[in-house]
């Protein structure tokens, strides 16, 4: 056995226990941080224990993150093994001075919906950095219900208590006080259910689900300005909003197949040319591909 697996199964003992971080984010920190150990032996050719972590440089860590592109690693993943393994090392050698290394960057351009790698890398790291266990469980699942239900930020951070318990639909009410009723995913459902479970205030029907660090109804622009820090910190453009994620639904939806008229209602848009602007993204999208693949291109 690895002489420093115990290290990696306490410290993600400590991420789930105290940091209340979610099953998700327990199992992907602890497996990089194994990958960083394995890595590093094979890189010195000799078994790593303690004193040898107190002593990694940001030389090992690019080599480690070259190694992890090679693998076919994206920018948002690559910046997010990046953080797990800091925080590995800072739990394995606390007290010693991290080495200094930049995450990797993306090229502003052309905006794309994100990839479901980076919405769910985004909404990971916008909980991960909350202030509190239960704020980090609200966030993320604010985040989903964009990703994965395709709501504007508006309509989650309002959704009443009254919603709870969750079926398999919800019945969201968008713009001009139309309602729609939207699917939820397995995931999706979870996520709210946690964070209603966490969350220290009462869920009183006719009150806002979803709550500010003091008990007020949550605003938009708390997520936008947490969604913003973190983005940064995973490589992602200017343009990766929390409206950037009901984007990626629709386009992923899209893509896979669905009916435009479907699109339509889950969305919430009035009218069907609203939601043809997602056939243009899909388009850019085939064309990119095309462009990187075809010969004569």
């Amino acid at each position: 056995m690895n002489p420093l697996q115990p290290l990696a199964s306490r410290w993600a003992a400590h991420l789930g226990r105290d940091r209340r971080r979610s099953v998700h984010t327990v199992r992907a920190y602890q497996a990089a941080a194994e990958r960083l150990v394995a890595f590093l032996q094979a890189h010195w050719g000799h078994t790593v224990d303690d004193a040898a972590l107190r002593a990694v440089t940001a030389a090992d860590l690019r080599a480690f993150l070259a190694a992890r592109r090679a693998d076919g690693l994206g920018n948002a993943s690559t910046a997010r093994e990046l953080s797990a393994v800091r925080g590995f090392l800072a739990f394995a050698a606390p007290g010693v001075d991290m080495p200094r290394l930049r995450g990797p960057r993306v090229k502003k351009g052309v905006p794309r919906p994100v990839s479901p790698d980076e919405a769910l890398a985004l909404a990971d790291a916008v909980a991960d950095d909350a202030a509190a266990p239960w704020i980090g469980a609200r966030d993320w699942a604010v985040l989903l219900l964009l990703y994965g239900a395709g709501l504007r930020i508006g309509e989650a951070v309002t959704l009443p208590a009254r919603i709870l318990p969750l079926g398999e639909t919800l019945a969201v009410t968008g713009k001009r006080d139309k309602t729609r009723i939207v699917p939820l995913l397995p995931q999706v459902r979870a996520a709210v259910e946690d964070y209603a479970r966490q969350a220290p205030w009462p869920t009183t029907p006719d009150e806002p689900l979803f709550r500010g660090a003091k008990g007020g109804p949550l605003s938009a622009g708390v997520v936008r300005k947490a969604v913003q820090a973190a983005r940064a910190g995973l490589g992602l453009g200017d343009r990766t909003t929390p409206h950037a994620l009901r984007h990626s639904f629709a386009t992923h939806l899209l893509g896979r197949g669905a009916d435009l008229r479907a699109l339509q209602e889950l969305l919430g848009h009035a009218s069907l040319s609203s939601t043809q602007v997602y056939t243009a993204v899909d388009a850019a999208h085939l064309l990119d591909v095309y462009r990187n693949a075809h010969p004569r291109a």
